[in-house]
C-alpha cells in the first residue's frame, strides 16, 4: 500500500458480507489492521442462518460450489473442517410438461452435447432441432451474447425454455435471453466462438472437465446451515484483532492527499485502503465523489427480487418423491421457480429432528415482481398449491416462514464483462480502493470471495 508497509496499514472494508469478511480475513493475513463497517444490524448478507420448528436452516444460500476451492478452503481455515457435507442425494428433478422429469445429465448449464442427453425433458420435435446444429452455418457473434438468444439459434427454444432457462434462473434469478453467456457460462463461451457447432462445444467443455479428472461433490454445505461460514469468518476476524462494527452505515467516502476519509454515523476513520463491498447501488453511492465514471456503472446494475418459502411438515405421513427436489421452467406458467427437498437433501436436517420434514421454494424472477406484492400468507398458499401439483404434498405444514431478498441478485446482461472492466480501470485509477462482490465476476459463494481475494491483492500491490 502507498504510503505505508503493509504490516502496519489500515485496511476498511465497507460492508459485511462474505465478500467483505473474506476480504477482512485476507487483509489480516497480509498483516493489516483491519476494521469492517457494516450498515445492517448483522453480518453475513445473503447468507442466513435460522430455525425452523426446531431444526436449523438456512434462510438464504444454502450450497457453494465445490469445484472451485475459495469457500471450501476459507470455511476449513475458519475451523470449519468437520462441518462440511456434500448434498445427501445428486439427484433433482424438473417439472416440465405436466410431470416431475428426471434431471437430465451431459449438459453445460442446459446445453447438450447431444440430443440424447435431453430425452424425456424435451420433446420429439425439439429433440430433432437439436440434431440440425451439425448441419447449420456458423452463428457470428461478436465480443458478447445472450445465452438463451444463441442457444436459441442453434439447438431451438425448447432447449433454453425446458433447461437452461430454469437452470440459469436457479442462481441468477434472471432471464436466459438476457443473461450474457461470457459472465455467467464462461465456460462454453471461449468453445463456442471456437466452434461452428455448438453442441461440439459442450462436447470439447466435458471431455476437458474429464481430462481434468475432477473428482468428489459439485456442491458442498455446512452443518447447521452455510449461514454459518460468515459468523466463523467474523469470529475469526475478531479474534486475531479485527475490529467489525455492525449497524453503522458509511455515509461518505472522500480522498485525502495521504489516506482515505470515511464518515460512519458519528465516527470518521482514516484508512490507507479501502475495500468497497456492498451491493452495486450502495458501492454507487460511496464512489460517486471520488470515481464519478465508476459510480455510474454500478448505479446501472440492475438487480432481481425473490422470496424463500420454508415449510416444515411432520414426517409422518408426508411421502415425497426421491431426489433433493425441482426446478421448474417459466413456460410452464407456474408460480415457483423452484423446490428443494432441504431433509433429503442435507442429512444434518433430517438427523437434527427425524420427525420434521423441510422444504424450501422460491417465488420471483427478474421482471416478475408482482407476486412478491402479495403477503406472506398468499407465497405461502401458493408454494403449497404448487407442491401438492408437482410432488403430491397435501399435508398442513407445522410452521412456515418467508425471507424476502428485496434486489437480491445483480443481473449480469450481455456487456456485463466490459463494464466490470470500466468500473475497475476507474477504480484502480485511485489508490488503495478496490472494489467486490457479486456484482462482479460471480454471483456464487466461491465467487465472491474470490473477487474479495482480488481486491485485497490489489491494494496491497500498490
Amino acid at each position: 500500500m502507498r504510503g505505508s508497509s503493509a504490516g502496519a496499514g489500515h485496511v476498511v472494508v465497507i460492508g459485511g458480507g462474505i465478500a467483505g469478511l473474506a476480504a477482512a480475513h485476507r487483509s489480516l493475513d497480509r498483516g493489516a489492521r483491519v476494521t469492517v463497517l457494516e450498515a445492517s444490524d448483522r453480518v453475513g448478507g445473503k447468507l442466513l442462518p435460522g430455525e425452523i420448528a426446531g431444526v436449523r436452516v438456512d434462510f438464504g444460500a444454502e450450497s457453494m460450489l465445490a469445484r472451485r476451492p475459495e469457500a471450501v478452503g476459507l470455511a476449513r481455515e475458519v475451523g470449519l473442517t468437520d462441518r462440511l457435507q456434500p448434498p445427501a442425494t445428486a439427484t433433482a428433478s424438473i417439472w416440465t410438461r405436466g410431470a416431475l422429469r428426471p434431471m437430465p445429465k451431459g449438459h453445460v448449464m442446459g446445453v447438450p452435447g447431444t440430443a440424447s442427453a435431453l430425452a424425456g425433458v424435451l420433446s420429439e420435435e425439439g429433440l430433432k432441432r437439436i440434431e440440425r446444429d451439425a448441419d447449420l452455418p456458423r452463428t457470428e457473434f461478436g465480443d458478447d451474447v445472450a445465452v438463451g438468444e444463441y442457444v436459441a439459434a442453434r439447438l431451438g427454444r425448447e432447449v433454453v425454455d425446458r433447461l437452461v432457462e430454469p437452470l440459469l434462473g436457479g442462481v441468477y434469478a434472471g432471464d436466459a435471453y438476457r443473461i450474457s453467456m461470457r459472465s455467467a457460462v464462461p465456460q462454453l463461451f471461449g468453445p463456442a466462438r471456437a466452434h461452428v457447432s455448438l453442441t461440439e462445444a459442450v462436447r470439447e467443455v466435458q471431455a476437458r472437465a474429464a481430462a481434468a479428472q475432477q473428482t468428489g461433490p459439485v456442491f458442498m454445505g455446512i452443518e447447521g446451515g452455510v449461514g454459518g461460514l460468515p459468523l466463523a469468518v467474523a469470529a475469526s476476524v475478531r479474534a486475531r484483532g479485527g475490529e467489525i462494527l455492525t449497524g453503522t452505515p458509511v455515509s461518505e467516502l472522500r480522498r485525502t492527499r495521504e489516506a482515505w476519509r470515511v464518515v460512519a454515523g458519528d465516527r470518521v476513520l482514516h484508512a490507507d485502503a479501502v475495500v468497497v463491498a456492498v451491493p452495486a447501488p450502495a458501492a454507487a453511492e460511496l464512489l460517486r465523489a471520488e470515481a464519478p465514471a465508476a459510480a455510474t456503472g454500478l448505479a446501472a446494475v440492475e438487480y432481481a427480487s425473490m422470496a424463500l418459502v420454508t415449510l416444515a411438515y411432520r414426517r409422518a405421513g408426508t411421502a415425497l418423491p426421491e431426489g433433493s427436489g425441482f426446478l421448474v421452467p417459466p413456460v410452464d406458467g407456474r408460480t415457483i421457480k423452484a423446490s428443494t427437498f432441504a431433509s433429503q437433501k442435507w442429512a444434518w436436517i433430517a438427523d437434527e429432528d427425524p420427525g420434521v420434514l423441510v422444504l424450501r421454494t422460491s417465488v420471483g424472477r427478474y421482471g416478475e415482481t408482482e407476486i412478491l406484492t402479495h403477503d406472506d400468507d398468499h407465497l405461502v398458499a401458493v408454494s403449497r398449491h404448487d407442491l401438492r401439483e408437482a410432488a403430491g404434498l397435501t399435508a398442513e405444514p407445522v410452521e412456515t416462514r418467508v425471507t424476502r431478498w428485496n434486489d437480491g441478485l445483480p443481473q449480469y446482461p450481455v456487456g456485463h464483462h466490459a463494464r466490470v472492466a470500466r468500473i475497475r480501470e476507474q477504480v484502480a485509477g485511485l489508490p488503495g480502493l478496490a472494489v467486490c462482490g457479486a456484482a462482479y465476476d460471480g454471483v456464487g459463494i466461491p465467487a465472491c470471495i474470490a473477487s474479495a481475494y482480488a481486491a485485497v491483492d490489489q491494494i496491497h500491490r500498490e
